[in-house]
């Protein structure tokens, strides 16, 4: 049955007067009639009334522990979270304006305080965006002749041309909540976008600016960027979603003979995480000529065909073209639905930046708290300087607890959400010296509900460049998309909630247990994945070291792709700072990462009838890359691959197999690359075949595993692309790669057939689309005369 706090005293109002008047005839017998209004009668309604109000305060006693309990345990209620969006900043006007850099932090105003959040490059361009729509069957119907002659034009058979129709995406700025599929909306798979001037007479000037850049520094074009948001069914599976693999190209200066010429741009910035959410990349001017191909058809027969970008109608917005932007996947897609893009984008975010603000002075006090202007404060921002006799403002450190500092240290605690700030006892953490002032360096507030508006409601910036100077001209904000993501902050019944949790662990490290709570609690390094390995020492792969407790740590991954996330030294160093303090004196504590065995993979199915061809290939791969996955919700289990489990081509051939659209499985053959050895073969039944066993050691640790076996020659079942591919002595024996506890498999490659063929090495096909194209785009446009 559930805990539940009793009340020390249930009895109402009505219940001690109905008590009272049943001793009136026990103690004053003469009073035979307590009526309503008699004068006693009241008398006693007011002691009852006075008594409620003391049970009342008496049944308050378990809230008050709990609350005390809170303090006591040091949870604190979580702030508030500020709202999210994208924005475009364009200049307001058509007389050309120098392309500025505004600083972060910039006021957006709205109904709450909304900032930008990085720099923001502003070039004076607008962009609209385009794509090749392919012609219905009806319109087809209906341009039958001129279909004709334009194949007998460009000398094109039916079934190698691919009409279209140049057509306007975004209109006016304005998002498509429902997204629009790249991939299977489009002729060529691309989304184009023309970056126009404001006059055509402005087009050589920004041509040179994008070139030549400022101050020898490439120019920086700031893209915004919304994939498509969509709601999933009960039944499926929700994960991290992976990289899209894309790339975005400028157009360049035609060759001798009028053909296209594109510059892959690099990208310096990515908050879209490889356009798998809302958010800004900051694609790099390639430092080389911009151009255009002709557009007009009487000049190049072949405008706006083939690779060329789409062919435009309008005259007056061919003469403001400045160059195409163009996005496209690298990779064979079967959707890439997009809400909304632009240029000139930055994210903002619902939060104030405050500034040399003094919040009180030192009284001398231990443990003294100084009361913040602003709650729910973003932590990361704070900087608190207190200061010093002879020596001015000094900077303070935060810390998460005063008990861990020293006697001297200049350190103090915050209670974000309530934005209160304490420092030390003179013990563990300094006393500010009396009379010296305390006051915020900087500090960004905000956050809550309040902050997820619809679009168009933000429509004003102020804004300085990073000399400190107004933008040269005026500028307007265009907001397409709504803010979200503000939740208030946290209540204090959410934070009684968590106090079971909290006393799993009690901030000891002692059992395996705590040290697996601990570090995923880790603060500024939350894991993905964390594995202790009790009794192993990493440096020398020794295990039963008795006294050590290793602890592995993986980042989180919004991709389930090679490479496999890997933690950086910062990320280890803060989940052993975390931990260090935490853990018995006694033990010796190591914090690592993963090592990793590189694999490959072919496999040879069949299809069922009624499957699309390359959506089953693209599922096989999916299922095989979540299948091997170190991280949850991926994992035979859901909770990433097992460490020291081995990777069997027959458990492979079961996840292959659970694929829709599978009808059969001709067998998987692994691959790994480094130094192969051939382990003693173990039978895998009483009676049934013994299996292939095989482990990949590192060239250094080739003798420290403590596993007999031999290494396989470099010239056995090498594949020309480096990969050796892992066999028995007799075709059809079941392979076994071996992982030792501390090893996870990176899969690298995965090669599938769909028809039936077992693949003998790892070679891809280059282009994704090769087998998808439906032909040479062709413009289908007015006649000219």
């Amino acid at each position: 049955m559930p805990i539940v706090p009793p009340r020390l005293d249930d009895r109402t109002f009505d219940d001690l007067v109905e008590e009272l008047l049943t001793r009136i005839p026990a103690h004053t017998p003469e009073w035979t009639h307590a009526r309503q209004g008699d004068p006693g009668r009241t008398l006693l309604e007011l002691f009852a009334w006075l008594a409620d109000t003391v049970l009342y305060r008496a049944n308050l006693i378990p809230e008050r522990q709990r609350l005390a309990f809170l303090r006591l345990l040091g949870i604190q209620l979580r702030p508030a979270i500020a709202a999210t969006g994208v924005v475009a900043v364009q200049f307001d006007g058509q007389t050309l304006q120098p392309s500025v850099v505004l600083r972060p932090y910039s006021e957006v105003r709205g109904p709450v305080p909304f900032e930008t959040r990085t720099e923001l490059p502003v070039l004076h361009l607008t962009a609209e965006s385009y794509y090749k729509r392919p012609l219905a069957q009806a319109e087809r119907q209906q341009m039958g002749p001129l279909l004709t002659g334009l194949s007998r034009v460009y000398g094109l058979t039916a079934a190698q041309a691919a009409y279209y129709v140049t057509t306007a995406l975004f209109p006016g700025g304005v998002a498509e909540p429902a997204g629009f599929d790249v991939v299977e909306r489009t002729v060529d798979h691309c989304l184009w976008l023309a970056l126009l001037a404001p006059t055509a007479a402005d087009v050589t000037p920004l041509r040179q600016e994008l070139n030549t850049g400022s101050a020898g520094a490439p120019r920086v074009l700031s893209v915004g960027i919304m994939p498509s948001i969509e709601v999933p069914a009960l039944q499926e599976e929700i994960g991290p979603r992976a990289r899209i693999p894309h790339q975005w190209e400028l157009s360049g200066v035609p060759d001798a003979q009028g053909s296209p010429t594109y510059h892959l741009l690099s990208v310096a910035y990515d908050s879209t995480q490889g356009l798998t959410r809302r958010g800004v990349i900051h694609l790099v001017m390639p430092g080389h000529e911009i151009g255009v191909p002709s557009n007009d058809v009487r000049q190049s027969l072949h405008a706006g065909v083939g690779d060329r970008p789409p062919r435009l109608d309008d005259v007056k917005r061919t003469e403001r073209l400045v160059a195409w932007l163009r996005l496209r996947p690298t990779v064979r897609l079967s959707h890439l639905p997009l809400s909304w893009v632009g240029i000139n984008a930055v994210e903002v975010e619902q939060r104030r930046t405050y500034t040399a603000i003094v919040v009180g002075q030192g009284d001398g006090t231990p443990d003294q708290e100084l009361k913040l202007p602003m709650g729910s404060v973003e932590r990361e921002s704070l900087q608190l300087e207190v200061e010093e006799p002879g020596q001015g403002y000094r900077p303070w450190t935060l810390v998460d607890d005063l008990a861990l500092t020293g006697r001297d240290s200049a350190a103090f605690q915050l209670d974000a959400e309530a934005g209160l700030v304490r420092f030390g006892n003179g013990v563990r953490g300094r006393i500010p010296t009396v009379g010296m002032r305390v006051r915020v360096a900087r500090m960004r507030t905000g956050g809550g509900g309040a902050g997820n508006l619809p679009a168009g409601t933000l429509k004003a910036l102020s804004a300085l460049t990073l000399e400190g100077t107004a933008p040269p001209g005026a500028m307007k904000v265009e907001q397409a998309l709504p803010t979200s993501g503000g939740q208030d902050a946290e209540t204090l019944a959410d934070a009684e909630r968590r106090i079971p949790s909290t006393l799993r662990h009690g901030e000891r490290a002692v059992t395996a247990e705590d040290f697996r709570w601990l570090a995923a609690g880790s603060p500024g390094a939350t894991p993905g994945r964390v594995e202790v390995l009790p009794r192993f020492k990493p440096h020398q792969r020794r295990e039963n070291v008795p006294g050590v407790v290793t602890v592995m740590v993986l980042p989180p991954s919004s991709t389930f792709r090679a490479p496999n996330p890997r933690p950086d030294r910062p990320f280890l160093e803060g989940v052993h700072a975390h931990l260090d303090a935490r853990r018995p004196l006694a033990t010796e504590l190591y914090v690592i990462g993963c090592e990793y065995v590189p694999l490959g993979l072919a496999t040879g199915i069949t299809l069922r009838e009624g499957f699309g061809r390359e959506t089953v290939v693209n599922a096989v791969r999916e299922a095989l890359f979540r299948w091997l996955w170190p991280l949850p919700p991926a994992g035979p289990q859901g909770g990433g691959w097992p460490l020291g489990r081995a990777v069997r081509d027959r458990e492979l051939e079961v996840a292959i197999a659970q694929v829709p659209g599978v009808d059969s499985i001709t067998g998987v053959r692994l691959f790994s690359s480094g130094t192969v050895v051939s382990l003693p073969p173990t039978p895998s039944g009483t009676d049934g075949p013994t299996s292939a066993r095989f482990e990949v050691r590192p060239a250094a640790a080739g003798a420290s595993t403590g596993t007999s076996g031999s290494a396989l020659p470099a010239s056995t079942s090498q594949t020309p692309s480096g990969w050796r591919a892992l066999a028995g002595p007799v075709p059809g024996m079941p392979v076994e790669l071996m992982l030792r506890p501390w090893q996870l498999p990176e899969l690298m490659a995965v090669v599938v057939d769909a028809d039936g063929g077992l693949p003998r090495d790892l070679k891809g096909a280059p282009d994704p689309f090769q087998s998808t194209q439906p032909g040479v785009a062709v413009p289908v446009v007015p006649e000219v005369c």
